[in-house]
């Protein structure tokens, strides 16, 4: 017997993301299984985001006029036809199989009670093995032992439609914390499961570390943030661990893509100067 086919639609936010967009759905649209739609949401961009995302036939493009991350995903949640909402980044790159791995997660008996979440490798860093480990090392791991659950990464991850309508009018309108995090809060008050999987992998962009440097400290502070407001008295463990310890380390990252840097640009005069001898 044949099993159910499962409709997917894939919400993106996006803010300026005019740089990354389009690597984006080109990545969706070759993938080995098609999504049942996909769903940009404009999050009020001055750059050619729009315009990205119209030059790809089928993309339904949505606009969100109040600023925030989690604003422009309620828009693109709410307004999902699938049987299964799947949430990415603008920067993400998904493999080729990732729609046809939530539509086989979700086939599996006891799938309606779980939000699903998948790992990451980030490709603008050096050893993006052991960086992508200790993201989930910290940010998975940790957390699962500082509230009880796995959390969801708004990167990777995908819940049933019936479980964003059960929570939709209780999930946090705030834009200081981290939206995925809060969303898993809240679904696991309601009942349900969070499974994360690690066999499946998207690519991400690391840019507060590299390209926006000057945010770091404050989205740090979102995750000790958004476990305080839920009254969960070890924030402050999260605190030290995820957010003080966390901005320290990015300085080795710093650190070595500079000495890397300067590596790479001796190579070059090293080389020219060599083919003019």
């Amino acid at each position: 017997m044949n099993k159910p086919r499962v409709r997917v639609s894939i919400v993106i936010p996006a803010y300026n993301e005019e740089r990354h967009l389009r690597a984006c759905l080109q990545a969706i649209i070759s993938g080995a299984a098609q999504p049942y739609e996909i769903i940009v949401v404009d999050n009020n961009s001055a750059d050619s985001t729009a315009a990205v995302a119209r030059s790809f036939p089928g993309v339904r493009l949505l606009s969100e006029p109040r600023q925030g991350r989690n604003f422009a995903r309620d828009t693109g949640f709410n307004a999902a036809r699938g049987d299964i909402i799947g949430r990415i980044d603008a920067d993400i790159i998904v493999p080729k199989d990732w729609v046809a791995h939530i539509q086989q997660f979700y086939t599996t008996p006891g799938s309606e009670r779980q939000a699903w979440s998948g790992a990451g490798f980030f490709y603008n860093v050096r050893l993006p093995r052991l960086v992508s480990f200790a993201y989930g090392l910290f940010a998975f791991r940790l957390n699962k032992l500082l509230v009880g659950h796995y959390t969801l990464w708004g990167s990777n991850m995908a819940v049933t439609k019936a479980q964003w309508q059960a929570i939709r009018d209780h999930v946090c309108f705030r834009t200081d914390i981290h939206e995925d995090l809060d969303l898993a809060i809240h679904l696991h008050q309601a009942g349900y499961q969070i499974a994360y999987d690690t066999t499946i992998k998207t690519h991400a962009e690391l840019r507060r570390v590299q390209r926006e440097r000057h945010e770091l400290w404050e989205y740090l502070q979102w995750w000790p943030r958004t476990l305080r407001i839920h009254c969960n008295k070890l924030w402050v463990v999260c605190w030290f661990f995820g957010a003080f310890l966390l901005y320290l380390a990015t300085y080795i990252l710093v650190c070595a893509d500079y000495v890397g840097r300067r590596f790479k640009d001796a190579d070059r005069v090293r080389v020219a100067v060599d083919n003019n001898k």
